[in-house]
């Protein structure tokens, strides 16, 4: 969890990724920082997410994310 959070800070560093559960929600981040986002974790992590999975569901917050990267590893 710890790298992913750094991964989120590169893209938005005054969010506190730990504690916020509505990224998507509540217009924490935008579509700019999603494609970011989507970059660096393919990146990183050396998987693709697709179209299909860029919802709130899984941008909502660092755990759902992480839930994301472990599925498409």
């Amino acid at each position: 969890m710890d790298e992913l959070i750094e991964i989120l800070n590169e893209v938005k560093p005054d969010v506190d990724f730990s504690a916020e559960k509505g990224l998507i929600d509540n217009s924490v981040l935008d579509s700019f920082d999603i494609v970011q986002i989507v970059m660096k974790l393919n990146e990183h992590y050396d998987i693709e997410i697709g179209a299909q999975d860029i919802n709130p569901d899984n941008f909502n917050s660092a755990e759902s994310l992480l839930a994301l990267v472990e599925k498409l590893q």
